[in-house]
C-alpha cells in the first residue's frame, strides 16, 4: 500500500526558518518533522510517494530511494495549485487504495490504523472557534460519513470538526473533476472528496484528539510535546 505525503509548499508562515529549509524538514529534537510521520506509518504501507517542490532536493537527499524498509519515490510539483493539484500529479502511481498525509503536520500511528479500517476515510478533529485557524467545518450524516464543508463563522464557545489532511482513498477519487478554490488558482482535495462522497462513494469521518498542524515557529515546541506523548521521543 502507498502513502502520499504532500511536501511541496514554501512554508511562508514559518519564515525565516524556511528560507533555506523546506517546512517538512524543520527539525524537532534533531530529526525532520516528516521523518517522524514516515516512522509512524503502519506496516502495510510499504511505499511512500513524496510530492516535492520548494527545496525538494533536501527531502530527496535525506530519504533517498528507501527509508525504514519502505520504498521511496518522488513527484515534482512545480505549480503550487493546491492539495488536489498535488495529488493528481500522483495519479499514474495510485492504482489501488492509498493514504494521503500532509508533510508538515503531526499525527499518531493509532489514528492511521483507525482510518485504514474503512474503505475510505478522513481524519478530523473537534476544535473551538479560537483553534479553527480558518479551516472549513466538516459535516456528516447519521452514519458518520462526510457530507459537506461549511465556511460559516462560529460564535465564541462553538465547536466544529476540521480536516487534518489525513485521508484513506481509492482511485475512485480520480473519476471526479477537481474542485477549484481561491478564485480558481488552486484545487482543493477535501472539496473534491465531498463531491465523491455525495455520489455514492462514502468517506467516513474519524475523530482524533492528537493532530497538530505545524504552521508557525512556536508550533515546533508543541510538536516536541506531541511526539514525546506518543513515544516518538524518549530521552
Amino acid at each position: 500500500m502507498k502513502a502520499v505525503i504532500l511536501a511541496a509548499g514554501q512554508g511562508v508562515r514559518m519564515r525565516p526558518l524556511t528560507y533555506e529549509v523546506p517546512k517538512p524538514m524543520l527539525e524537532v529534537h534533531g530529526k525532520p518533522l516528516v521523518a517522524y510521520t514516515v516512522a509512524m506509518l503502519p506496516a502495510e504501507i510499504d511505499e511512500v510517494v513524496f510530492v516535492v517542490g520548494y527545496l525538494g532536493e533536501q527531502i530527496k537527499k535525506y530519504f533517498g530511494d528507501s527509508y525504514l524498509g519502505k520504498k521511496i519515490s518522488y513527484v515534482q510539483q512545480d505549480e503550487l495549485n493546491g492539495t488536489g493539484g498535488a495529488l493528481w500529479l500522483c495519479r499514474p502511481q495510485l492504482t489501488k487504495r492509498f493514504v494521503v498525509l500532509m508533510g508538515d503536520d503531526m499525527y499518531c500511528a493509532h489514528d492511521m490504523i483507525r482510518c485504514l479500517e474503512h474503505e475510505q476515510s478522513m481524519l478530523v478533529k473537534e476544535v473551538t472557534v479560537e483553534e479553527r485557524r480558518g479551516y472549513g467545518a466538516m459535516t456528516m450524516d447519521a452514519h458518520g460519513n462526510l457530507t459537506a464543508i461549511e465556511e460559516k463563522e462560529l460564535s465564541p464557545g462553538d465547536h466544529c470538526l476540521v480536516n487534518t489532511g489525513l485521508y484513506v482513498l481509492t482511485p475512485q477519487i480520480f473519476h471526479y473533476d477537481l474542485v477549484p478554490i481561491k478564485d480558481g488558482k488552486e484545487f482543493g482535495l477535501p472539496q473534491t472528496v465531498v463531491t465523491m462522497t455525495n455520489n455514492s462513494h462514502p468517506v467516513r469521518l474519524i475523530t482524533t484528539d492528537y493532530w497538530l498542524p505545524v504552521g508557525y515557529p512556536d508550533d515546533l515546541k508543541r510538536a516536541e510535546i506531541h511526539l514525546r506523548k506518543h513515544g516518538m521521543i524518549t530521552d
